[in-house]
């Protein structure tokens, strides 16, 4: 590519990752409740940073593009699995809205008993 299109990509990119990382931080302090939250902390953060990551990444040498996509692999790694953890510690200190569950699949005990999930009256 030429030096032109390699600079419009990385514009492209790092505006666009910049973007994504707003919108998320502000899903942190619009959206109601934990699980929410951590969906708006993890999905765009992750795809902004990966972006903005990217946009770099074509910017320098080799050397330091492998940096940058174990950056971005360590990320895709640790999100999920954090977000998971902090999700169940909320349901079991109790700082969940249940009222807005669609479904409690941990209502019943663990997930492996073969029982179907247990849907929550919202009273409407």
């Amino acid at each position: 590519m030429s030096g032109a299109a390699v600079d419009v990509a990385t514009g492209v990119l790092l505006l666009g990752g910049a973007a994504f990382c707003v919108l998320g931080a502000w899903g942190l302090v619009r959206f109601p409740d934990v699980p929410a939250r951590l969906h708006a902390a993890t999905k765009p953060q992750t795809i902004g940073l990966l972006a903005i990551l990217a946009g770099a990444a074509l910017q320098v040498d080799l050397q330091f593009a492998c940096g940058l996509a174990l950056v971005g692999l360590f990320q895709l790694v640790t999100a999920p699995v954090i977000a998971q953890r902090i999700s169940r510690t909320a349901y079991r200190t109790g700082r969940l809205r249940h009222d807005l569950l669609l479904t409690d699949e941990l209502a019943d005990g663990p997930p492996d008993t073969g029982d179907e999930p247990r849907r929550v009256d919202r009273g409407v």
